[in-house]
């Protein structure tokens, strides 16, 4: 993470909190060391944050240095903080990051009454040790779709018989339940939905693709029975 990223999620951290935050607390939250912390605070006050307190006590924000709290629905709340959760049990372990950070920044700046139903909604994604996401392999899937690399798998199929794909990774979708990668095959020559849990080995080949319209994502939603909204365009 950035200094600077650090030390805006450490300030809205602080926000509209009527009492004091541990650095441990801090700590934990932006998953650093104390002495980062501790440095982090003083680099702020230095600089003119009116934080308030000391290592050992907590630390909190003058009051009249907040800022206006964001106008949600409860039930916009209450989305946001599920679909937090479902983010942070089922969307790797780098997305789960930039929830729980995201979240943390809402949370800062509710009044208290809007935070208090926050932490009532009684939906929960439980995050479990042994699912695929906490093992790395949906990020890796994910940043090869988000840089165009092609991917070389050993990909076995429902009777556990194994090949050598190369791949252009396009997608990734969550069933509920399973994960699929959309992609195109170079062995096939066509559009496959990979399942995750029957990569036995992925590796980088070193080459980025270009989609193009025969082999690009509109192709293969479309060979799939879907189609790109427009909001996916941005």
């Amino acid at each position: 993470m950035r200094r600077a990223d650090r030390l805006f999620l450490l300030i809205h951290a602080l926000r509209g909190r009527r009492q004091a935050i541990t650095a441990q607390q801090l700590a934990q939250t932006l998953e650093v060391s104390l002495r980062t912390v501790y440095r982090d605070v003083a680099d702020l006050q230095r600089s003119g944050v009116p934080i308030e307190g000391e290592a050992g006590v907590g630390y909190v924000l003058r009051k009249g240095a907040d800022i206006p709290p964001l106008m949600f629905s409860p039930d916009e709340l209450e989305a946001l903080v599920v679909g937090t959760r479902f983010v942070r049990a089922f969307g790797g372990e780098r997305l789960g990051r930039g929830a729980t950070a995201a979240l943390l920044k809402i949370e800062a700046v509710l009044p208290p009454e809007l935070r208090e139903r926050a932490a009532r909604t009684r939906i929960f994604a439980p995050e479990l040790a042994g699912r695929i996401e906490s093992s790395g392999l949906i990020d890796a899937l994910h940043a090869a779709v988000q840089e165009h690399r092609v991917l070389r798998l050993t990909y076995r199929d429902s009777g556990a018989r194994a090949s050598e794909r190369e791949i252009e990774p396009l997608c990734l979708s969550f069933w509920g339940g399973s994960w699929t990668l959309g992609a195109w095959c170079r062995l096939r020559e066509d559009f496959r939905s990979f399942r995750p849990d029957r990569i036995a080995t992925h590796s980088a080949t070193g080459e980025v693709f270009a989609a193009d319209e025969r082999r690009g994502l509109q192709a293969y939603l479309r060979s799939v029975g879907g189609a790109l909204p427009d909001r996916w365009k941005r």
